[in-house]
């Protein structure tokens, strides 16, 4: 019954993915303008952590990352919704429990951002990224690593959070500075070092740099402790956005 549960949860929302062409194509917007214009004008850029690889390969990775960060945490915002409309209480009151309830939202939001990231990293060929296809399998890895984690931090906020609006301004509050210390646009070693210390805190940071050894076999950090931090981080938020779940209350 409980894996069922989370099953029908999973199809649930890949499937209201699948219908919402016009979500699929409107948020890789903003990725693809980021690649194809910070990639176009710091073609030519010198950096001095960077030699040898091209900035368009350096960015490719994290804007893939972005992509997964992004629809993930974002769709925590479907919780507040059908909190809403009534849809949530629907399914609080049913045979099954609030931690499948938890794990089916999570995974489903996962999926999404999953096949997000992977349409982006198709779309980046054509703007003359060239990953290492066998390392396409590893990147896979992280990209399921990411997608847990920051799924599940929406569905965390989603529980104590009544309003849609309030829902958008307080993740965007956290994700785009979990993003801008990520080093998803420039190395870790170009910033700072107050501002240094910040990106080691920072979970994303690894995500990226196992994302950007898998493709391009560059990385600032060691690949293992990448893996180790970013799955401690996703098995933390589960718990938490669980335990969070089964507390949370519905009018």
């Amino acid at each position: 019954m409980e894996f069922y549960g989370v099953y029908i949860l999973w199809l649930r929302d890949l499937k209201r993915y699948m219908r919402a062409r016009s979500r699929i194509i409107g948020s890789l917007g903003m990725p693809i303008f980021f690649l194809a214009f910070l990639g176009m004008g710091f073609r030519r850029a010198q950096i001095p952590s960077l030699e040898g690889i091209s900035y368009i390969d350096f960015l490719a990775p994290g804007v893939v990352s972005m992509v997964v960060l992004f629809t993930g945490t974002f769709s925590g915002v479907s919780v507040v919704w059908d909190r809403q409309f009534g849809f949530l209480r629907e399914i609080m009151v049913s045979p099954i429990s609030r931690t499948t309830i938890a794990l089916g939202r999570t995974l489903g939001g996962a999926t999404t951002a999953i096949l997000q990231g992977f349409l982006m990293l198709v779309v980046s060929f054509a703007i003359g990224f060239r990953p290492d296809f066998l390392g396409m399998i590893y990147s896979l890895a992280f990209m399921v690593l990411i997608a847990i984690s920051f799924t599940g931090m929406g569905i965390a906020i989603s529980t104590i959070m009544e309003d849609i609006h309030g829902f958008q301004l307080v993740i965007n509050f956290f994700v785009f500075p979990i993003f801008f210390l990520s080093g998803a646009l420039f190395p870790v070693e170009e910033f700072p070092e107050y501002i240094r210390f910040l990106t080691y805190l920072n979970p994303l940071t690894y995500g990226v740099d196992g994302m950007r050894w898998s493709l391009i076999h560059f990385s600032e950090f060691n690949p293992i402790i990448d893996f180790i931090v970013i799955g401690a981080f996703s098995v933390l938020v589960i718990l938490i956005s669980t335990i969070l779940f089964n507390r949370t209350e519905v009018g």
